[in-house]
């Protein structure tokens, strides 16, 4: 039997007026020999932003009159369902969000939606910062909740700020996500390839353990969104595991907005992606460990009102006994549910 090529899906977020429509025509203009299909959500009950999309008339899915998140999510699910009957389908998937949306329920449809979960892979969530105006709305929960749940940020607008500003504005940005890749853009001009096709949401590519980007400390800065990182080596029981991960989003859930970690799970051959987002938590096997590769384990929390020592502790709880360090394939761990 054939295997289901799952479509992949980009989420394209920002503040209002940061250069979102702009990047959605450059995706949709250059030569990529890609069939693109895009869901464009407005607030309000009049739609202009499909109006603005060029050389995609057959392309655009317009969902107004209410923001993806909350009042149209259905809609979502609906329409990305009828997507997937059409003849000659597509290769990739765009979801462009109001600048007023929160992220987080729409990466959620791809958890918990059966069509959803079954024919589509979330690729990254794309978020465009203004790095001229994004001072100015850096107080909105919306505002920091896109860049805490990116895979991929983009600090447009570089033109109009001076290097020192963009740099002081870097910084507060990796304080709050200490996992997203950062890019510096004017018009939001970058090649399309570090944006569509990079596997940024499942891991297995973009976290296939670099050492070095979590061990930056991650600090807390002058917002209440921020990042905690856990680095440390051993062997992690998976009983213990998905009995601390279900503790935990059932006490901070709300306020987990990302979860992500590679880890050392039972000895097994291949390393354990996992990731979460507020109640909902998933986890399977990833790439093999390479054979004489130090194994470590790499977890990071993103979100408010997180106690780092609470979370390193609890995580620490997790370690199996010395004598239990060898992989038994009838325990290997499950993790795949909402809390």
């Amino acid at each position: 039997m054939a295997l289901i090529q799952k479509v992949p899906v980009t989420v394209l977020t920002g503040y209002l007026g940061a250069g979102k429509t702009t990047l959605l025509n450059r995706i949709l203009s250059e030569e990529h020999n890609k069939r693109i299909a895009v869901i464009v959500n407005e607030f309000g009950e009049v739609g202009i932003d499909h109006q603005l999309v060029i050389n995609a008339d057959e392309e655009i899915f317009e969902m107004n009159n209410g923001c993806i998140c909350c009042t149209v999510r259905g809609d979502l699910i609906r329409i990305i369902a009828e997507l997937m009957e059409r003849a000659g389908g597509f290769d990739h998937l765009v979801i462009e969000t109001t600048g007023l949306a929160d992220p987080a329920p729409v990466i959620q449809s791809f958890f918990m939606d059966e069509v959803m979960l079954a024919k589509t892979q979330l690729d990254a969530v794309v978020t465009v910062v203004d790095a001229k105006y994004i001072s100015e709305h850096w107080e909105s929960s919306e505002a920091q909740e896109q860049i805490a749940f990116a895979d991929v940020i983009l600090l447009n607008k570089t033109d109009l700020v001076s290097s020192d500003v963009l740099q002081a504005l870097e910084n507060k940005v990796r304080g709050m996500n200490a996992i997203a890749t950062i890019h510096h853009t004017k018009n939001c001009d970058i090649p399309i390839d570090t944006l569509l096709g990079v596997q940024a949401f499942d891991l297995q590519n973009a976290l296939s353990i670099d050492p070095a980007f979590l061990e930056e400390e991650a600090h807390e800065h002058d917002n209440s969104v921020f990042s905690v990182a856990i680095t440390d080596p051993g062997t992690i029981d998976s009983d213990k595991l998905n009995r601390w991960l279900y503790q935990t989003v059932q006490a901070k859930g709300t306020d987990i907005f990302r979860m992500k970690g590679i880890l050392d799970v039972d000895n097994a051959p291949r390393r354990f992606v996992c990731q979460g987002v507020h109640m909902t938590l998933d986890g399977r096997p990833g790439k093999p460990w390479r054979h004489g590769e130090t194994r470590r384990n790499e977890l990071v929390f993103i979100g408010r009102n997180l106690d780092k020592a609470e979370l390193r502790a609890g995580f620490l709880s997790c370690f199996a006994e010395p004598d239990a360090q060898t992989f038994d394939q009838a325990k290997a761990p499950a993790l795949a549910y909402t809390a």
